[in-house]
């Protein structure tokens, strides 16, 4: 403590610059490495965005998932940006899972860390600019003081501070061992920021960071992650979800070969062994008796008849939306329309099963976890909850996630590595889900039906839209349900909650798919039998919305919408807003009348987003949004037979091949100075829409009931 700060950095690799979250720069701790300032920032309720090594490389800290999205360099890019870092020299880390410093503000009074809805980008973007000028702040008043000039005499170029009066500059990494702290810094006025148009990474398109290492095979997914002595844990959680189990053969099962420990579970009983192949043997030779629950004997196909049944009881609801008076709208009307769309479970399907690996000291006070996940504010708390160990001795290492979809926002495949581990203090654990485990216990999209109901003026004015969603899973339904950018005087939106037991969860682009597939298919409907064009009458909706107006009319010159087709085929259009982002979508299909089989050529898109930070990855998610959504279109069913999934694996619960995806995707963006909104989700839920109404215009025929599989479009045809 007597070495002088001068001195002690001059000894030091290089100084992590730690910035407070809110705006403040308190601190400059010298460091070896990333995680000495890591250690450091726990002592002090800090944020380390970025460590400075004496020879210039910058290694930038990023407090998301990244589960193929991009967010990994999407978010430095941003502090980059505003830091006039040069990308060349910048490395990218996972930070500390620690909310209180790295969680983003997006979130109304509180700070979270965690990667859903589309959110990331958006919710980080005006935190990470201001960290980020912050950080060329300091360098900026080293150098100043330094060469003892005006700060305001001084700029910066890539990794570089400029004094152009004296004709002098000095590297970021140069800077190194002059740093001085400035007694106090306050927020970076906006207009102080930089200037779109002065972006040199921001709108660009820079090579993701994280792509290189998943090509050679060098990224680490939790699957990936060994350690010596490893042992292995898997559960048999049963066929019907929240039964308990009782197993009746303990002793048996201890005897077994490479049988190390069980350990029992509310919903299931849990093997250790010392190999994957023995603990999935001796999970085989599990004779277990389970408890009846709420799913037992329900059945997914057989609910619809019930949910039409809610639709027009009198049973409790939950208004969503309320606009004017439908009721009074639709007893006036010209012309009444009443449509049922129905939407069957869908699985995640994530690539790499659940899973996760953690070691208890041999004290049993301490544990560490590495596990791919989309992080959670309760990530600490939940392993805490389940293990009694102290939230300060739980330290959670993020890896890559071979996909999340919302399935890795849940604690609990984390928590049961944790107590797996737990009974064996002192050894690792890797705890595995078989795709069987994931598919027939996992949490699905729910199973719903839609009501809507419509009304028309004498001149074929939409005047009232009510839209009922019969299902179980309350919130998780709701997402979509709005119509904002359409002029409808008169709406309502309500949820019938019908509770049946079985396990859902957030599934990318949440209600929206089968919300949004309703809803579009309506207002096509409705287009069709006024006599009215779809795109005109969807224009003439959207007069008060100028800036969904602009996908619309964007889209529709992408596509030619109106101009003459090769025979035998159709378009069809849908709109949506998701997470921010105004989205119309346009498909060409045609269709195979002996198989039933909807083929899709071409897909349009135009897509106002806000500021793009990175265009070509915004696009490959539209991209692969759009695949995923024709997979669970024309693919994806999961139903449920006596309380069981009856599909098991991808022999029966299909996904859409190669041979099904488009000759071409085209996406444009709108230029917008609006900050960034998600794009993630904004593809996804377009699919549904679009390609029924292309069946539509090509068939006379509509499509009601997702998925659209050859059986079920034969049947539409031969009705």
């Amino acid at each position: 403590m007597n070495t002088s700060r001068r001195d002690f950095i001059k000894s030091s690799a290089g100084v992590a610059l730690v910035i407070g979250a809110t705006g403040g720069i308190t601190q400059l701790f010298s460091c070896q490495n990333a995680v000495t300032a890591a250690a450091q920032v726990k002592k002090i309720p800090l944020t380390a965005w970025v460590f400075l090594a004496a020879n210039g490389a910058i290694t930038i800290y990023n407090p998301a998932a990244e589960m193929g999205q991009g967010s990994m360099t999407a978010l430095p890019v941003i502090f980059a940006e505003e830091m006039d870092a040069d990308w060349n020299k910048v490395q990218v880390e996972f930070s500390p899972q620690d909310s209180e410093n790295y969680g983003s503000p997006g979130w109304g009074n509180r700070k979270i860390q965690m990667t859903v809805g589309s959110r990331t980008v958006s919710t980080y973007y005006n935190m990470l600019r201001q960290v980020g000028a912050q950080a060329r702040y300091v360098l900026l008043y080293s150098a100043a003081e330094h060469w003892q000039v005006p700060i305001a005499e001084l700029t910066t170029k890539p990794s570089l501070v400029i004094h152009e009066k004296s004709g002098q500059k000095i590297s970021y990494g140069d800077l190194v061992p002059l740093l001085k702290v400035p007694e106090s810094i306050v927020e970076i006025p906006d207009n102080q920021l930089k200037d779109p148009a002065d972006f040199r990474l921001i709108g660009k398109d820079i090579p993701r960071i994280d792509i290189a290492e998943k090509v050679d095979g060098s990224a680490k997914f939790a699957m990936d992650i060994q350690l010596p002595n490893t042992l292995y844990g898997m559960i048999e959680r049963g066929r019907i979800h929240g039964a308990k189990p009782t197993l009746t053969n303990e002793m048996a099962i201890r005897a077994l070969d490479g049988f190390v420990e069980l350990v029992v579970l509310d919903y299931g009983i849990g093997v250790i062994a010392n190999t994957i192949t023995k603990a999935m043997a001796i999970k085989k030779e599990l004779k277990i008796t389970w408890s009846k629950e709420k799913a037992t004997g329900f059945n997914s196909q057989a609910a619809y008849a019930n949910y039409a049944k809610v639709a027009v009881g009198k049973g409790e609801s939950k208004v969503v939306t309320n606009k004017g008076d439908f009721k009074k709208a639709y007893k006036k009307a010209a012309k009444t329309y009443t449509v049922d769309f129905k939407n069957d479970y869908v699985y995640h399907a994530q690539m790499e099963p659940l899973n996760g690996l953690a070691k208890v000291s041999e004290d049993g006070k301490n544990i560490e976890i590495w596990i791919g996940h989309q992080q959670s504010p309760s990530l600490q708390t939940a392993v805490s909850k389940a293990t009694a160990i102290d939230l300060a001795n739980i330290k959670v290492n993020l890896c890559y996630l071979g996909g999340g979809l919302g399935r890795r926002s849940m604690t609990d495949y984390l928590v049961e590595t944790a107590l797996l581990a737990k009974a064996v203090p002192g050894k690792p654990v890797k705890m595995m889900w078989t795709r069987e485990d994931d598919l027939q216990y996992g949490m699905y999209r729910p199973l719903s039906l839609q009501r809507l109901q419509a009304s028309t003026d004498a001149k074929g004015n939409l005047t009232g839209f009510a839209h009922t969603i019969i299902g179980d899973g309350d919130r998780l339904l709701a997402s979509g349900i709005n119509n904002d950018h359409y002029n409808i005087p008169n709406q309502l939106g309500e949820l019938k909650i019908v509770p049946a037991g079985i396990r859902l969860k957030h599934w990318r682009g949440v209600g929206h798919g089968p919300n949004k597939f309703a809803i579009e298919c309506m207002i096509d409907e409705i287009a069709i039998d006024q006599g009215k064009d779809p795109v005109a009458f969807r224009r003439q909706l959207m007069q008060d919305s100028p800036r969904a107006l602009a996908t619309l009319e964007k889209a529709a010159t992408m596509a030619k919408w109106g101009e003459a087709l090769p025979e035998k085929r159709a378009k069809g259009v849908a709109f949506l807003e998701r997470s921010g982002t105004l989205s119309t979508g346009i498909c060409e299909i045609s269709l195979d009348e002996t198989t039933g089989k909807i083929k899709v050529h071409h897909f349009w898109t135009a897509n106002d987003c806000g500021v793009v930070v990175q265009p070509d990855n915004a696009s490959a998610q539209l991209e692969g949004g759009i695949i995923m959504g024709m997979s669970s279109v024309f693919k994806e069913q999961l139903t449920i037979k006596d309380g069981q999934a009856e599909q098991s694996n991808f022999h029966d619960y299909q996904l859409l091949r190669m041979e099904d995806v488009p000759d071409s995707i085209e996406n444009v963006f709108i230029a917008s100075s609006e900050a960034p909104k998600g794009v993630g989700e904004s593809g996804t839920p377009l699919v549904a829409g679009a390609v029924a109404n292309a069946f539509a215009a090509l068939t006379g025929k509509r499509l009601r009931h997702l998925p659209f599989t050859p059986e079920r479009v034969l049947a539409v045809l031969n009705a």
